[in-house]
């Protein structure tokens, strides 16, 4: 989780819409490194952020969250960003995150690929493929960039961009050639495989498992404050983000 713990600290410090070019640019550190050091995180003014960061020691196991969900759902999109996100910025240590991109997706194999058709269409499948792709290359620290694009107008059209922010050091072709060889067609594969092997079936999204378990009560709960769900099953001493407390009802579903 550290990864995605230095990849959070531009949320903390500014807005994704409203960041500057000149704070941007006064930093000559990807994100991935400004707490490398005390001195690179003075240089990319978040020195007082990874000292707060580095102080929270988790006491038992984390509670994860499984997320199974389609890039261009409303209902998917504001869970993801109004609700999973700001959670994991704030909870961190407690809690693990998986991001499993189809939702209401179908497939079929034609001459030993895979072909996918999307609820909100061949676009979607796009957003769905390139979302994978970065989850596969970037792990944990992918969600600071589909939290980018999931926020943006366009999920899409956000994507470079997006990647661009967190990862300027990487280049967005190889993004590319994943989403449209043999390594991301297998790899969506695998989410639908994951999808469909949900048990209870999954009947709409955003489908969230807590712990590997889904019920209504857990969707209801997870919906309406994922936060206050984290902290509340959460079996080790509660960190001091729990008694601050987050809370935005999220009611949208995509229905298969």
């Amino acid at each position: 989780m550290l990864g995605f713990k230095v990849s959070v600290l531009l949320f903390a410090v500014c807005s994704l819409s409203k960041c500057s070019g000149r704070f941007l640019n006064s930093c000559n550190y990807p994100p991935s490194k400004w707490c490398d050091s005390r001195d690179i995180a003075a240089e990319c003014g978040v020195l007082e952020q990874c000292i707060k960061f580095n102080v929270t020691k988790p006491t038992a196991a984390p509670v994860n969250v499984s997320l199974y969900y389609e890039s261009l759902c409303p209902g998917c999109r504001q869970f993801l960003v109004m609700q999973l996100v700001p959670t994991l910025i704030m909870l961190q240590d407690i809690m693990d995150v998986d991001l499993v991109p189809y939702g209401n997706a179908q497939e079929k194999e034609d001459q030993g690929k895979y072909i996918f058709t999307c609820q909100h269409g061949e676009v979607e499948c796009l957003g769905n493929m390139i979302e994978t792709c970065l989850l596969n290359m970037l792990g944990i620290n992918a969600i600071p960039v589909i939290f980018c694009m999931e926020s943006g107008a366009d999920v899409v059209k956000a994507a470079q961009p997006c990647f661009g922010v967190y990862f300027p050091d990487k280049n967005w072709d190889s993004v590319m050639k994943c989403v449209n060889g043999d390594e991301g067609n297998k790899l969506m594969h695998q989410n639908a495989v994951k999808t469909s092997g949900l048990k209870p079936p999954h009947q709409y999204v955003p489908w969230i498992t807590i712990n590997g378990e889904h019920s209504d009560a857990l969707q209801d709960k997870a919906m309406s404050s994922l936060f206050n769900l984290v902290c509340s099953l959460y079996k080790g001493d509660k960190p001091p983000a729990c008694g601050v407390g987050l809370k935005k009802k999220t009611n949208s579903y995509c229905m298969k």
